[in-house]
């Protein structure tokens, strides 16, 4: 089980996001307020604290949300989730793993400033199948 660091939204694609400590989640549509949410696969970024802290030991000040991920976590190794686990997310979320890393289509200014980024390789991406409320401090945890 792990638990939820940061839940962080943008207005536009292509920008950092904001830490707003909490949010709802929505059915077949992602984090309520995110340029990135709509019917698709990719509807909830999630990224680990974990990898966050491996570009901060490479020199990098970066935290929550400086990855455009909607969900920080703490405690799950996001991508040994394969495709088609389903999780619990508080009291009430529940989302399916749709797709593991994603390809970059251009260098994102982490990655100018680091010459790497996590994101692409260790996040992962979400469908909303059950909305709710969303908040730092949830919990997070695979079903069995």
């Amino acid at each position: 089980m792990g638990v939820i660091k940061a839940v962080c939204t943008s207005p536009e694609k292509g920008m950092r996001k904001k830490n707003v400590g909490a949010g709802v989640l929505i059915l077949d549509f992602g984090l309520e307020g995110d340029a990135h949410g709509g019917p698709w696969h990719r509807q909830v970024s999630l990224l680990a604290m974990e990898s966050i802290q491996k570009m901060v030991e490479q020199g990098l000040d970066v935290g929550p949300g400086d990855f455009a991920e909607n969900l920080t976590t703490e405690g799950i190794n996001l991508v040994s989730l394969p495709v088609g686990t389903k999780i619990n997310i508080g009291s009430e979320c529940v989302g399916e793993v749709t797709q593991i890393g994603k390809k970059c289509h251009n260098r994102c200014a982490i990655y100018e400033q680091a010459g790497d980024c996590v994101m692409p390789r260790e996040g992962i991406f979400i469908k909303v199948l059950q909305g709710g409320p969303v908040k730092v401090g949830d919990s997070i945890q695979v079903v069995d």
